[in-house]
């Protein structure tokens, strides 16, 4: 067949592309010749992110903007569009979470995991199209477990990653005749992370969740940046409105020991 995975020549746009996973997935791209483009609210997150990125290979452009401002969002991708060029593979992974039993959460906290995750990709998506590589252009939504597992404390982002999973489906349909892939990645949990540490915040729930994992080890964020790079690639060209696991099979066997021990330590935290 005669494919490789590179990347050279093209442009490769990461939404939340400023830490943890989605900064690993950026590195990635970087690392296979990419030109980078990565959005985060914070600009210092995306000084450092640009200068780390530019430092491994081709040119990196940083833009500040909450995926929640539409018009922020849009403003960034038509700049990253006017200085790097059509978007070969546009990475919405922006995310919002943190612990809350159903009847505590307030309306406020709900809305903002919610406008974070599903509006935020819905934003990020809408308005990349119009710059997007037609045809060749890969798309890949940043979704979580709690899409289709149904787990205590995380009923906002259970709902929110849902949608952005239904929204993969449903944009693979509308596009796919455009030549435009759109998938989902679903990183199981990933040492080193944000999220990991909420979810498991001592070491005692760590190494549970550690042990829970089919294949004995807990992520890297370097194990979702090569699969995205996979399904970028000629690799995966026809793969289309798929929902992919990257998670040693943790799914399968749902949140467990993880969220038991999360729920009795939440329950000691709200009373106290």
């Amino acid at each position: 067949m005669g494919y490789s995975i590179d990347f050279s020549n093209r442009h490769v746009f990461v939404a939340g592309g400023t830490s943890g996973i989605n900064l690993g997935i950026a590195k990635g791209f970087a690392e296979a010749g990419a030109r980078l483009s990565v959005l985060s609210r914070s600009q210092e997150k995306v000084d450092a992110a640009v200068e780390t990125l530019s430092a491994i290979g081709q040119k990196a452009m940083g833009y500040s903007a909450d995926v929640r401002d539409y018009e922020g969002v849009e403003r960034a991708l038509t700049t990253a569009h006017r200085e790097q060029g059509d978007i070969d593979v546009l990475i919405s992974g922006a995310a919002g979470n943190f612990p809350a039993a159903f009847l505590d959460m307030s309306p406020n906290g709900f809305r903002a995991v919610v406008d974070i995750d599903l509006i935020g990709t819905f934003h990020v998506l809408r308005v990349g199209h119009q710059f997007l590589k037609k045809p060749g252009a890969s798309v890949i939504n940043i979704s979580a477990p709690q899409a289709y597992v149904a787990a205590p404390l995380q009923a906002h982002v259970c709902a929110a990653k849902a949608g952005v999973d239904m929204l993969t489906r449903v944009l693979a349909l509308e596009w796919g005749e455009q030549g435009i892939r759109v998938n989902s990645l679903v990183p199981g949990p990933i040492e080193q992370t944000e999220g990991m540490a909420r979810l498991a915040p001592t070491p005692e729930i760590l190494d549970a969740v550690r042990e829970s994992v089919p294949a004995k080890r807990l992520g890297q964020a370097q194990d979702i940046a090569q699969a995205a790079l996979a399904l970028a690639s000629p690799l995966c060209e026809y793969i289309n409105g798929a929902i992919i696991p990257v998670d040693g099979g943790w799914s399968l066997i749902g949140f467990g020991d993880m969220m038991r021990n999360m729920t009795t330590i939440y329950e000691q935290i709200r009373r106290k």
